[in-house]
């Protein structure tokens, strides 16, 4: 039964590796730990992802840190597009935003084209639903250092944080997070029209909320789905007892 339900996960998650499939085997009610979850992958032939090489954060010559780390809730957000095309070979733009300090994916805008009203109305939105963030970090891109999207943030207190050109790694959340969505899925979906893709990068959106362990924060996905409340009993209906009429009548 154990193996089943891994191969079933591994089947419906094909990038996720063993220690990722180990947390929501977890999360079903299983108590094992990953080195068992390891060698029942590998005796089922299932392939292990190569670990990602280790990466240097970013320091100046004298040895202070550049980056400002996101210190709770809605601290600093980030945002970035992603390119891809749809199977006609049209061109299409996505642009992310996520929490960087609880990983959250808070929003994906799909279009052929993007530009800095799109940006601004998208953030509009979340800023009413989701409140002001402290920090938004981005690169240099037309549509984020626009000066009505710059005025307009300064007016609502909050601070840009510019990535150096040709620096990706200085943005490194929404560089990890782009590059899961194009291995998860952009890079699996053959995509007929731009309403597919809309409507399959939201309910990627929801999975990796909320379904989908994340490695930093202890496997757990970002927004863990509420637990669901028990079913009601089903109490069956008693026939009322048998009333006496000539009682009620005299």
């Amino acid at each position: 039964m154990l193996v089943q339900e891994m191969i079933e996960l591994a089947t419906q998650y094909g990038r996720y590796g063993y220690r990722r499939i180990t947390a929501m085997l977890r999360h079903r009610g299983w108590k094992v730990n990953h080195k068992r979850i390891e060698r029942m992958w590998r005796r089922e032939g299932l392939k292990v992802p190569s670990k990602q090489p280790k990466r240097r954060r970013l320091w100046l010559n004298d040895g202070s840190c550049v980056r400002l780390r996101p210190s709770g809730k809605n601290h600093v957000w980030s945002y970035d597009f992603v390119h891809s095309r749809t199977h006609d070979g049209r061109a299409f733009r996505i642009l992310n935003i996520i929490d960087e300090f609880t990983r959250e994916c808070l929003a994906i805008k799909v279009a052929r084209k993007l530009q800095s009203k799109d940006v601004l109305e998208a953030l509009g939105k979340l800023f009413i639903h989701r409140g002001i963030p402290g920090y938004i970090r981005s690169d240099n891109g037309s549509e984020f250092i626009a000066v009505k999207l710059r005025e307009w943030l300064q007016k609502l207190g909050v601070k840009t944080l510019y990535i150096e050109p040709g620096s990706p790694w200085e943005n490194g959340y929404i560089e990890s997070f782009n590059g899961k969505m194009r291995d998860e899925l952009l890079n699996l979906e053959i995509f007929d029209t731009l309403r597919e893709v809309e409507v399959l990068c939201e309910w990627w959106r929801q999975g990796y909320n909320t379904v989908r362990p994340h490695s930093s924060l202890g496997y757990r996905p970002p927004v863990p789905e509420a637990v669901r409340p028990r079913p009601l009993a089903v109490v069956p209906l008693r026939s009322p007892p048998a009333v006496d009429l000539t009682q009620i009548l005299t």
